[in-house]
């Protein structure tokens, strides 16, 4: 099992300066990734400022070593696939091959949908992404790349440098089970990072049970015997750290990978403490 911390990029610590601190120092105290939201306007305080996550995900790679670092997850549906190819290839060579991308649809509470004009639909929304994926990929390999969908279209460009990982940065797809296009989506890539359906006064974390058939049903679609990633967690750590130290090892038992802690956006002196008190390891 791996534990990864998301970070507020938002609030009055959530700058590219304090960011790359607080990535050093969760490097320090054991942490194995560190991942930032890509909002436009942060879902848990809209009237705080909001940094982009991309730029501070340049200042922590340049000032760490071996966490791995990437977003939690990228709305690929507004975004240029080209440009972000450009990007994250810059950011792999950046951090020497630390990179890892995490996609989805994204949140339609974020003000960079509706309020911005983007699409708002979900069925299209999954199209936009997928053949977005389909484009990033392409243009990752450093050959002449074409493609002619619905909403993109590459007329034989060619983009280099290629990423330092080989043979491609990985993707991890975030989404809810059992939805059946997410878990074929996620099967496709690296890994998938999300919870499950569920009412608003639900909890969305998957059980253990339901953590074995999001395993079985990804095995049954993969056509690649590549390493994949089921990543979970994504709450605050409760006052109780053996109850959460439970779940973590039900959740590596039944198959998960990596176990995410998050940050709250809050005072710097609370989100130090989060950090320096490293993850919950299972032994």
């Amino acid at each position: 099992m791996r534990y990864g911390l998301t970070l507020p990029n938002a609030g009055s610590n959530g700058d590219a300066h304090t960011l790359a601190e607080l990535a050093t120092l969760a490097e320090d105290a054991g942490w194995d990734g560190v991942f930032l939201e890509d909002y436009i306007v942060h879902h848990s305080a809209p009237d705080a400022p909001t940094y982009d996550p991309w730029l501070a995900l340049a200042a922590i790679a340049c000032n760490t070593t071996r966490i791995r670092i990437g977003t939690s997850v990228t709305p690929l549906t507004r975004r240029r696939p080209w440009k972000l190819a450009r990007e994250t290839v810059t950011l792999d060579h950046l951090s020497n091959g630390r990179v890892i991308l995490g996609v989805g649809l994204g949140d339609l509470g974020d003000a960079g949908f509706a309020q911005v004009g983007e699409p708002t639909d979900n069925r299209q929304r999954a199209r936009i992404l997928d053949e977005a994926l389909t484009v990033l990929t392409g243009l990752w390999s450093g050959e002449p790349f074409a493609f002619s969908g619905e909403h993109f279209q590459v007329d034989h460009v060619t983009l280099l440098p290629r990423p330092v990982q080989q043979p491609r940065i990985p993707i991890w797809v975030g989404g809810n089970w059992p939805h059946k296009g997410v878990m074929r989506r996620a099967a496709r890539w690296d890994g998938f990072a999300g919870g499950k359906e569920h009412a608003p006064e639900e909890d969305w974390h998957l059980t253990a049970a339901e953590i074995r058939e999001v395993k079985t049903c990804i095995a049954s679609q993969r056509t690649t015997p590549a390493p994949f990633d089921i990543v979970l967690g994504g709450a605050e750590r409760s006052p109780d750290w053996e109850h959460d130290r439970a779940l973590i090892r039900s959740a590596a038992e039944s198959g998960a990978t990596w176990w995410m802690e998050y940050v709250p956006v809050g005072e710097l002196v609370y989100i130090r403490d989060c950090i320096a008190r490293g993850p919950l390891r299972i032994g």
